[in-house]
């Protein structure tokens, strides 16, 4: 796909990975659609893109991807503007990780599966009929390695990774003989802003190697690559790979060891009174 005068929809494009992939649109030429709760940073964003000389144009839309209402506004207002959808990246979410019993029922596990699951679910139930009127489309949803190798304290996000695996696994193979392409994209650690939101605690210290650790810039230009030249999913950087073929060979294994050196430490003092 030429992605040049295209209409892309970027959700979460108030931070992070989707400020990035935003931006990284509007360096391609497309017509850019920022969607997010935050407003004035969406504003700020548009001002940046707008300034580009490559002839692109932003929408700016105020909205909360895990209300149904607001999704459906977001794509009649593209649709008023732009007259078409040719690209959606399902990026909003968010995590909070720790043991379940300490997850808030509403806040942490409502609030996860409302916006990790139903928003991207919802979002493309309302793009798809104007890309099967089309015959065209490109849809990419942004997963995560946890939504190949589940871990400790990940168990809602993890969860909710999982179920946009298995949603755009069936999706795909639903509306490729209408041109569309549905690709998904797993990164490991990424320096943003869901850090500081997830409520991490470690004791172990455990963390994802700096080696290891992507930009959001990197993964905004693997989503244009993937726009581009379409493929099922794409793993970065490409080392996780290993991990996930681990996790499917040996599974007994990477359970003893992930028990092992994480549970069991992060747990030692809870284990002990119990």
């Amino acid at each position: 796909m030429d992605i040049k005068n295209k209409i892309a929809i970027v959700t979460g494009a108030s931070s992070g990975i989707g400020e990035a992939t935003a931006r990284a649109f509007g360096r391609e030429g497309a017509k850019v659609v920022l969607a997010a709760r935050r407003v004035d940073k969406l504003q700020t964003l548009a001002q940046e893109i707008n300034s580009m000389d490559t002839g692109t144009e932003t929408l700016v839309i105020q909205a909360d991807l895990s209300k149904l209402e607001d999704i459906q506004s977001m794509i009649a207002q593209t649709l008023e503007k732009f007259k078409r959808i040719d690209i959606l990246v399902n990026n909003a979410g968010f995590g909070r990780l720790d043991w379940l019993e300490n997850l808030d029922p509403i806040k942490d596990i409502q609030a996860q599966i409302d916006l990790n699951i139903l928003g991207v679910i919802q979002t493309t139930r309302q793009v798809l009929p104007v890309m099967m009127e089309q015959r065209a489309g490109s849809i990419i949803n942004m997963c995560s390695m946890a939504g190949l190798v589940a871990t400790p304290t990940y168990t809602v996000y993890a969860a909710s990774k999982h179920a946009v695996h298995g949603f755009s696994e069936a999706l795909r193979r639903e509306v490729k003989p209408w041109g569309i392409d549905v690709s998904l994209i797993y990164p490991g650690g990424v320096v943003t802003e869901f850090t500081q939101h997830a409520g991490i605690k470690r004791k172990t210290n455990a963390r994802t190697p700096k080696s290891m650790l992507l930009t959001a810039e990197q993964v905004a230009n693997a989503v244009i690559k993937l726009v581009k030249r379409p493929r099922r999913m794409l793993i970065i950087p490409w080392l996780w790979s290993v991990t996930v073929f681990m996790n499917r060979l040996l599974p007994g294994l990477v359970d003893y060891t992930t028990i092992k050196r994480f549970t069991i430490p992060e747990r030692e003092d809870e284990l002990k009174i119990r």
